[in-house]
């Protein structure tokens, strides 16, 4: 059972749920009626795509890599056939809750073009023989799969169209998931030369992946900073994070340049960045 709970990554399914409440709340702020039932559906969907997108991805993952620590060969195939099964169901269903959105006439264009993305980079990122898990691009299609595509879907199944809102958002979130997962890559760097996966960290490697860190991190606050020039001036809960990211750009220049390295810290910190700015932003819509 712990296995099996441990390949399901449930912290992605906890950030899938988060900023899906994010898009979704969005349009309440904006004078729309909240409806309860495409908001539920929609949540079903999103972490039914979240939890077959990490399953699948543990699936077709080599046969020299253990899914778990201390597996038996008997136990990591029925690990992976379980695994393949409960995928394929949580796939299907997702299929089933799209299917009562369009019954419901709450799935318009923009919104069915969304989650028929969200299937796309499921399939992209974790099935060969294009996997981009193994190419150096998978924490690049998980963060926009979490940040950018899932909260576009919460907002679209509530207002039916688009707002620059959002986008002005999405686009920042998406930039600190991608600074959290690049520090993921931080952190397992070892295994990963170990098993030789080419991770984003490993394909642009140390020397470049630490600017881009930053450079996403400075990126994000900057989108916030000039929100009130685009007559948005909601966003001042994202700068209560800001201090965590201060530490999170020294504590990774400290090791960058030969510091001992504080894994724990780190990664913590940079969850707390993503989660926190994406938790605060939400509770602020919520409250308009």
């Amino acid at each position: 059972m712990k296995s099996f709970l441990k390949i399901t990554r449930p912290l992605h399914l906890l950030l899938a749920a988060l900023t899906y409440t994010l898009g979704a709340s969005i349009p309440a702020y904006l004078g729309k009626p909240f409806q309860s039932p495409a908001f539920s559906l929609g949540l079903a969907g999103v972490l039914l795509a979240q939890l077959s997108m990490s399953l699948l991805a543990e699936v077709f993952r080599p046969h020299n890599e253990p899914l778990v620590e201390d597996e038996t060969p008997a136990q990591k195939e029925t690990l992976r056939n379980n695994a393949l099964y409960i995928s394929i169901a949580a796939l299907s269903s997702t299929a089933f809750i799209v299917y009562l959105l369009y019954t419901n006439h709450v799935l318009v264009l923009p919104s069915f073009i969304l989650l028929l993305s969200s299937f796309i980079l499921i399939i992209l990122y974790a099935i060969p023989p294009i996997r981009l898990l193994n190419r150096g691009f998978g924490e690049l299609t998980l963060a926009v799969h979490i940040a950018y595509v899932i909260p576009s879907i919460g907002f679209l199944l509530q207002a039916s169209e688009n707002h620059r809102l959002l986008s002005v958002i999405i686009i920042p979130l998406t930039a600190l998931a991608l600074a959290y997962f690049l520090i993921v890559n931080f952190t397992s760097f070892p295994d990963d030369q170990k098993y030789e996966r080419v991770t984003l960290l490993r394909r642009l490697t140390w020397e470049r992946a630490v600017p881009l860190h930053h450079s996403l991190i400075v990126f994000a606050y900057v989108v916030f900073a000039i929100a009130p020039l685009l007559g948005f001036s909601i966003f001042w809960p994202a700068f209560l994070t800001l201090p965590f990211a201060v530490l999170q750009i020294i504590l990774l220049r400290n090791i960058s340049i030969g510091g001992k390295p504080n894994w724990t810290l780190l990664t913590a910190t940079a969850l707390a960045v993503f989660g926190l700015t994406a938790y605060f932003l939400t509770l602020t819509f919520w409250l308009r």
